[in-house]
């Protein structure tokens, strides 16, 4: 039985936001989602009638959908400490068993400038948004001010996201390790301030 045609087009938007975190955007080509994917050829137009641009762009949103998923998960956890805990973990697990070749799709985009697809960078930057939003809502939820909560939220985002580029060029969890104890230290902190005060 052949899959269906939706079929095609999922696993041609996951395979495109898997060889988005390995090679950038430069590096994923239409042949090379159709080979990772195993889509067939004359789907890509029916599905992309934007080509590759359309393809990277909803790879993009496809993984800021995912990790924003894991941020609204880590919600309904009573402990925030863990849920921020869980994004260091994700990613450190990914890092490891792909060995320290898979990087976040959304930063692969934001870093390379292509000038004749700004929707690439409008789509990661609304991922970032995204994911800051959901962190600030879990930081506002156990009592820190409407502001800090919104530069802690910005700071875990940026700490982890470097934390994942400078693991895979050193090719170690070193970085994300130092990164999540520091963040864990410094959102304990916060956190204990706001019971003492209230």
């Amino acid at each position: 039985m052949s899959p269906r045609r939706s079929d095609s087009r999922e696993r041609m938007v996951t395979s495109a936001a898997a060889l988005l975190g390995e090679h950038g955007a430069g590096g994923v080509s239409i042949d090379r989602v159709l080979a990772h994917s195993g889509a067939p050829r004359g789907s890509v137009y029916h599905h992309f009638p934007g080509g590759r641009t359309q393809l990277i762009d909803e790879a993009v949103v496809f993984a800021g959908d995912f990790i924003a998923g894991l941020i609204d998960a880590a919600m309904d956890d009573p402990d925030p400490l863990r849920a921020v805990d869980g994004f260091f973990t994700l990613w450190r697990e990914r890092l490891l068993r792909s060995d320290f070749r898979v990087g976040c799709p959304v930063v692969a985009v934001a870093v390379e400038t292509d000038d004749g697809a700004p929707e690439h960078a409008r789509s990661a930057a609304a991922a970032f948004a995204r994911w800051q939003e959901a962190l600030a809502a879990l930081l506002l939820r156990h009592g820190l001010p409407e502001e800090r909560a919104r530069r802690l939220a910005a700071f875990v985002v940026a700490a982890v996201e470097g934390a994942v580029v400078m693991c895979r060029t050193e090719r170690s969890t070193t970085p994300i390790d130092a990164v999540a104890a520091e963040v864990r230290a410094l959102l304990e902190h916060a956190l204990r301030s706001v019971g003492r005060e209230s």
